[in-house]
C-alpha cells in the first residue's frame, strides 16, 4: 500500500458551478431527453419461468428496481418488495445490466446495450417511468457504464469509454494487431469518470481519466464528497484508490480481487475504508483501511477472512453499522453478516460474524434495502434467478414477482441437481468440477457427454440452474462442467496458473477432465464432446486441434480462434486487460500465434459448430468465421449460426431458445 499521485487530473466536488471538461473531440456527457417509452407498462408476452436479477431498492426498502426477462429480453422493471404488481420502465427493447437507485429517491439509473451489443449507455428515469433521459453514452462511438450514487443523490457516476486511434508505424491507420503498441490519443481518449447530475442542472464533474485503461469505476463516495473510490486496472491486476476530490490527488493505492466490481465502501466519517482485496492472500477477505482525513492511510487491519475460500460480495447496510459479506465456498455462496460500528479499526473493531441460512445455492447481488433490510438476488441449480428480502437477517422471503421454483422448467422434467467431481491434472494441480447425469439412465453405465468449458478465463462454475444443461440432459447427454486453470474461486495462484506458456497445461487439463469421467465410469470414450462460450469458446477450438482423436464434436460459441486476430479486433479497454492475461500481441506474437487454434487448424478431424452474436465487438465474429471456413476448406462439416441483434452475451429469449436447441440437436446427432 503506497501513495499514488501518477496520474493527475482537474476536477472538484459536484456543485451547480463545476465546469465542463473536454471529452475527446467534445465535451463531457450531455443528457438526452427522450420520449416516453412506447408501449404498454406490461410486457406483452409473459414468459412463466422468467428470472428477476440486479436488485436496487429505493431509500425506504418498500421498494425495487430490478433486471427481469418476463418479456423476452432483461429489462427495468420496478415494484413493491411485499407485493405482485410491478411496472415496466422502459418499454425499449435493449437489454438492461445494471441498476441503481439514487439514496433521495428520485431518480433510477441503469444500463443498457443498444441493439444487444457490446456498446453501452447509461440512463436514468422516475420511478413513475418519466423522465427518461440518456445520461452519457449516446454517442455510438462511445461507452458508458454506472458508478455509485452520491451520499444525497445529487448526482450518478458515470464511466465514460472513448477508443483511441491506433495507427501503424507509418501513421496510417491500420486494423493488425501491431497496430496495438502505437495508439494515438486525442484529449479524453480512454476511460473518463464523471459526476453527472440527472437534473442537468450542474456542470459534469471529471473524477479520473486515464489512457489505454482497462477499467476505471467509482464504487463509492464518502458522505462529505471529498474522498472517492476507484477500482481500476486488467484482469488479475485490478487495484483499488482512494482520491481526494478536491485536488484529484490519489492518497493511496491497494490490489483487488478481480470478479464483483464493488469492491467497498467509506464509513459514515470516512475514517474507515472497509475494502474487499486479495492483496498478499490467497483468497480475498474483509479489510478495515484506517484513514486520515485528507485519506492518506494509517494502517490496515483484517476484519473477516478465511483461510480457504474468498469474500466474493460485500455491501454495507445505510447506516454503515452492519457489512453483508457472501463467501465463495467451492462455487456455493455462504451469508454472513458483521457487525462494524466500531470507529476505528483494530483487531477487535468488527463484531463476531452472524450466518444467515439461504434456500438456495448462489448469492449474485446483495444490497442494504433500508433500515435493517436486505435484498438479495438468488439462484440455485433447481430455480431461476429471483430477488428474496430479509429484515434483520432472519426470514428471507421471495418476491412475489420472482419466477416460483416450480416453474423453473416445464412440468415433467424438474432440473438436474449436480454433483461435485474431485480429480488431479497431469502436472499435479487439483482440478474439479459439477457433473450432470441425465435423468432415467441406470448405475454404472457409461454415458455420451459434453464437457462444457465456462468463459472468463476467470469466470467459475457455479451450481446455478442452466436452461443450456437442461436441455441437453433432456436429450440423454451428460454434462461436466469443470473449472480448469484460471478459473476463480480456488485462490490466486490457480488463477494465475495459466498465464503465459501455462496456458498450454489448461488445453491439457481440459483433456484430463474428459479422461476423467472416462475412467470414473461416467463417460463413454467413443462418444465424448467438447463445448464452450468466449474463453470456453477458444478452448473449444484448442482441444479440438489439441486433441483431436479425443472428441467426436465441439460446438464453440464467442470463441477466439487466433489470439492475433482477436487483439486487433476487439475493443481497445478490452485488448488491454487481455493482455496480461494471454500475452501482449507484439512482444509475445510467437507464443500468442503458438497457442492460437487456426495455427494448427490442419489437425481438425471432426464436425464444428460456431455459434456468435453478429454485434460482438469482445470477440468479433470473424474469429468463427475464419475457423469454420477453414474446417470447410479442408472437406469437415462446419456450421456457423449467427444470432441477430446479439452481442457477446445471448440476452434475447428468442436467441437463447434458438441456441440451446441448435447446439442439442448437433450434440444429439453426432454423439448418438
Amino acid at each position: 500500500m503506497a501513495a499514488d499521485a501518477r496520474h493527475h487530473v482537474t476536477g472538484r466536488p459536484a456543485t451547480s458551478t463545476a465546469r465542463a471538461v473536454p471529452l475527446g473531440n467534445g465535451t463531457a456527457p450531455v443528457a438526452v431527453p427522450l420520449p416516453e417509452a412506447a408501449g404498454p407498462r406490461e410486457a406483452v408476452t409473459r414468459l412463466r419461468a422468467h428470472g428477476c436479477w440486479y436488485p436496487s431498492a429505493d431509500p425506504d426498502g418498500t421498494e425495487a428496481a430490478f433486471i427481469c426477462d418476463r418479456g423476452g429480453v432483461p429489462q427495468l422493471w420496478a415494484g413493491p418488495v411485499q407485493q405482485d404488481e410491478v411496472r415496466l420502465l422502459d418499454a425499449s427493447p435493449d437489454p438492461v445490466t445494471e441498476v441503481a437507485w439514487s439514496p433521495d429517491g428520485r431518480w433510477i439509473a441503469y444500463t443498457a446495450a443498444p441493439g444487444g451489443g457490446e456498446h453501452t449507455r447509461v440512463l436514468c428515469v422516475r420511478p413513475d417511468g418519466t423522465g427518461r433521459r440518456i445520461l452519457a453514452g449516446a454517442d455510438p462511438d462511445t461507452s458508458a457504464y454506472l458508478g455509485c450514487w452520491a451520499r444525497d443523490g445529487s448526482a450518478v457516476a458515470v464511466t465514460v469509454a472513448v477508443p483511441a486511434v491506433r495507427t501503424s508505424e507509418d501513421g496510417s491507420p491500420d486494423g493488425t494487431a501491431a497496430s496495438l503498441a502505437a495508439p494515438t490519443h486525442r484529449p479524453g481518449d480512454g476511460l473518463s469518470a464523471y459526476l453527472l447530475d440527472p437534473d442537468g442542472l450542474a456542470s459534469p464533474v471529471l473524477l479520473a481519466s486515464e489512457a489505454d485503461a482497462a477499467t476505471l469505476r467509482v464504487c463509492d463516495l464518502s458522505f462529505d464528497g471529498s474522498l472517492a473510490l476507484l477500482r481500476r486496472g486488467p484482469r488479475g491486476r485490478r487495484e483499488a484508490l482512494v482520491r481526494r476530490t478536491a485536488d484529484a490527488a490519489t492518497t493511496c493505492t491497494m490490489p483487488v480481487a478481480d470478479g464483483d466490481p464493488w469492491i467497498g465502501r467509506f464509513s459514515q466519517d470516512g475514517r474507515t475504508l472497509w475494502l474487499r482485496t486479495d492483496a498478499d492472500r490467497e483468497f480475498a477477505a474483509l479489510y478495515a483501511l484506517e484513514l486520515d482525513a485528507d485519506g492518506t492511510p494509517r494502517a490496515a487491519t483484517p476484519a473477516a477472512q478465511r483461510p480457504d475460500s474468498g469474500l466474493e460480495l460485500l455491501s454495507m447496510a445505510q447506516d454503515g453499522r452492519t457489512a453483508v459479506l457472501v463467501w465463495n465456498v467451492q462455487g456455493a455462496s455462504e451469508l454472513e453478516l458483521l457487525e462494524t460500528a466500531a470507529a476505528r479499526p483494530a483487531p477487535d473493531a468488527a463484531g463476531p460474524t452472524r450466518p444467515v441460512p439461504l434456500p438456495h445455492e448462489v448469492v449474485t447481488r446483495a444490497v442494504a434495502a433500508g433500515a435493517g433490510r436486505l435484498l438479495l438476488a438468488l439462484s440455485g441449480s433447481r430455480r431461476r434467478p429471483g430477488v428474496w428480502w430479509a429484515y434483520e437477517g432472519v426470514s428471507l422471503l421471495r418476491t412475489p414477482w420472482s419466477s416460483r421454483d416450480e416453474d423453473a422448467v416445464a412440468p415433467g422434467r424438474p432440473p438436474v441437481r449436480p454433483v461435485p467431481l474431485h480429480l488431479t491434472a497431469r502436472d499435479g494441480l487439483p482440478l474439479s468440477g459439477w457433473h450432470y447425469r441425465a435423468p432415467g439412465r441406470a448405475p454404472g453405465e457409461p454415458a455420451p457427454c459434453v464437457i462444457h468449458l465456462h468463459g472468463g478465463p476467470e469466470e467459475q462454475e457455479r451450481p446455478v440452474f442452466n436452461p443450456l444443461y437442461h436441455e441437453l440432459l433432456g436429450r440423454g447427454l451428460d454434462v461436466f462442467a469443470p473449472d480448469v486453470r484460471g478459473s476463480s474461486g480456488h485462490g490466486r495462484s490457480f488463477v494465475d496458473a495459466d498465464l503465459g506458456t501455462g496456458r498450454f497445461a489448461a488445453l491439457d487439463d481440459v483433456a484430463d477432465c474428459a479422461a476423467h469421467v472416462v475412467t470414473a465410469g461416467l463417460a463413454d470414450p467413443t462418444r465424448l464432446a467438447v463445448m464452450g462460450r468466449s474463453y470456453g469458446g477458444y478452448l473449444t477450438f484448442a482441444s479440438l486441434v489439441w486433441h483431436p482423436d479425443l472428441f467426436r464434436t465441439g460446438v464453440a460459441v464467442c470463441g477466439m480462434s487466433d489470439l492475433l486476430t482477436f487483439f486487433a479486433g476487439t475493443e481497445p479497454w478490452i485488448a488491454e486487460s487481455a493482455a496480461h492475461k494471454y500475452g501482449h500481441p507484439v512482444h509475445d506474437r510467437a507464443l500468442l500465434r503458438s497457442l492460437s487454434p487456426m495455427s494448427r487448424v490442419d489437425a481438425l478431424r471432426v464436425p464444428l459448430l460456431a455459434v456468435h452474436g453478429e454485434h460482438d465487438t469482445n470477440v468479433p465474429p470473424g474469429e468463427s468465421e475464419q475457423f469454420v471456413r477453414a474446417a470447410r476448406e479442408r472437406g469437415l462439416a462446419a456450421e456457423l449460426l449467427t444470432l441477430r441483434d446479439e452481442g457477446h452475451e445471448f440476452l434475447r429469449a428468442d436467441n437463447r431458445r434458438l441456441f440451446r436447441r441448435t447446439a442439442a440437436d448437433w450434440m444429439q446427432r453426432h454423439l448418438s
